[in-house]
C-alpha cells in the first residue's frame, strides 16, 4: 500500500512539475488511488499491532527513536497532503456539476454547493488555488518518499543480516515507482473503458505511461543489482543461507520469476510501440503487480525463516511458513477496501479533472493538441 501510495508523487507531483502535460487527465485518478493506498497503509499499522488500543500508547508513549513511530508521523502527514491536493483542484469541478447536472439527487448537488465553499471563479480565486496546489505538490514528493524509505527503515533497522542494507531505502522507492507506473496504466485502461472515456484517456496516454514504465524498471533493476550483488560476492557467513536460498534453493523458483516477470519484461517489451498500447500494455503492468506482491514476499518471508542459529529438535512444520485463512482475508479486505474508496469517488464526483484539461487544451498544449 506504501507503494501504491507513490502513484500520486509520480503522476501528479514529478511530472506536473517538470511541465509534462500529458499528466493533466490522470493527474485525479492518480491522486484517488494515492489516498486509498496511503489510508489503508495507515490501517494496517493498526492490524499489524494485533490490538488496536495500542494505537493511543503509540500516540500517549511512543518514543521518536522508534521507526514505527516516524512510520505513524509520516503516513499521516502524507494523507493529509493528498487529501488536500486532491480537494482543491476538486473546487471549480464541484461547482461545474453543479450547474450542469439537474438531474441529480438533491442531497449530491447539496453536497457539491456546501464542498465548493463559495467558489466563484474569480481571477483572485484562480491565482490562490494554482499557488496552493503548487505549494502541495512541492510538498508531496518528499513526503511520499520519506514514508517509502520508513517503510525499508523498520526492515533496515533491525540486526537481521538478511535486511541489514543502507540500499534497502533506494530499493523500496525504486519499487514503489516501478508499481505505481503499473498501477496507473491498470487504472487508465479500467476507467477508460468504464466511462467510455477514449476522447480523454487516449493511445498517447498509454504510450507515456508504457515509456514510463521502462524506465521506473531501469531503475529498479540497477538497484536491485546492487541489493543482492555485493552480498553475493562477499557471500559472508550471515548471508550465505539466504542468498543460495534465493538464487538456487526452494525459493529460486519465486526469486528468478519476480526478476523476469517484475524487472526484465516492463523493461522490454514496452520498448517496442506496438506493446504500448492500450491492451498488451495493461496486461503487462498486470504481471509487473503480481511480480512486486511476491517481490514483497520474498523480502519478508525468506529474511524470517532464515534462522541466527540452525533450529534443532523441533517439527520440520515449524521451519516452514504457510498462509493461514486470516492473513488472506486482512489482505484481500485491504485490496477490496481500496477499490471501494475509489469506486465512491469516482461515482460521486468527476474522475478527471475537467478545467485542467479544458486550460491545456486552450494553451495550446502540443502533448495534449498535437498527438496523433
Amino acid at each position: 500500500m506504501v507503494a501504491i501510495g507513490l502513484v500520486g508523487v509520480l503522476m501528479s507531483a514529478i511530472l506536473k512539475l517538470t511541465h509534462f502535460e500529458w499528466y493533466r487527465p490522470l493527474s485525479r485518478i492518480a491522486e484517488v488511488i494515492a489516498i486509498g493506498a496511503i489510508l489503508f497503509a495507515g490501517i494496517s499499522i493498526v492490524v499489524a499491532m494485533g490490538r488496536p488500543d495500542r494505537l493511543f500508547n503509540l500516540i500517549l508513549h511512543g518514543r521518536i527513536q522508534s521507526p514505527i513511530v516516524w512510520d505513524v508521523i509520516g503516513i499521516s502527514t502524507d494523507l493529509v497532503a493528498s487529501i488536500i491536493l486532491l480537494f482543491i483542484p476538486l473546487i471549480p469541478s464541484l461547482i461545474t456539476c453543479r450547474n450542469n447536472l439537474k438531474n441529480l439527487p438533491k442531497w449530491q448537488l447539496k453536497m457539491y454547493n456546501m464542498l465548493s465553499f463559495g467558489w466563484q471563479g474569480t481571477p483572485e480565486q484562480w491565482k490562490i488555488l494554482k499557488k496552493t496546489m503548487r505549494i502541495l505538490t512541492i510538498l508531496l514528493i518528499p513526503l511520499g518518499i520519506i514514508i517509502c524509505t520508513i517503510t525499508a527503515w523498520l526492515f533496515a533497522t533491525t540486526l537481521r543480516p538478511e535486511w541489514d542494507s543502507t540500499n534497502f531505502g533506494a530499493y523500496f522507492v525504486s519499487n514503489a515507482f516501478l508499481l505505481s507506473a503499473a498501477v496507473m496504466i491498470l487504472a487508465t485502461y479500467i476507467f477508460r473503458k468504464a466511462y467510455n472515456l477514449e476522447k480523454y484517456l487516449t493511445e498517447m496516454h498509454f504510450d507515456k505511461l508504457g515509456q514510463a514504465l521502462v524506465l521506473m524498471a531501469l531503475i529498479h533493476g540497477y538497484f536491485n543489482i546492487n541489493e543482492y550483488l555485493i552480498p553475493a560476492y562477499k557471500m559472508s557467513s550471515l548471508h550465505e543461507n539466504h542468498l543460495l536460498s534465493l538464487f538456487i534453493g526452494k525459493d529460486a523458483l519465486f526469486y528468478w520469476s519476480v526478476v523476469i516477470f517484475g524487472i526484465i519484461v516492463p523493461f522490454l517489451l514496452p520498448l517496442f510501440p506496438k506493446l504500448r498500447k492500450p491492451i498488451p500494455l495493461t496486461i503487462i503492468s498486470v504481471i509487473v503487480l503480481i511480480a512486486g506482491w511476491f517481490r514483497l514476499y520474498l523480502i519478508v518471508i525468506p529474511g524470517l525463516l532464515q534462522p541466527y542459529l540452525p533450529i534443532q529438535d523441533v517439527p520440520e512444520s515449524w521451519t516452514h511458513y504457510f498462509l493461514s485463512l486470516v492473513e488472506i482475508t486482512i489482505v484481500t479486505a485491504t485490496f477490496a477496501g481500496l477499490l471501494l474508496l475509489v469506486t465512491v469517488f469516482s461515482r460521486l464526483f468527476p474522475i478527471i479533472s475537467v478545467w485542467e484539461v479544458a486550460e491545456g487544451e486552450l494553451e495550446g498544449k502540443e502533448e495534449i493538441i498535437n498527438y496523433k
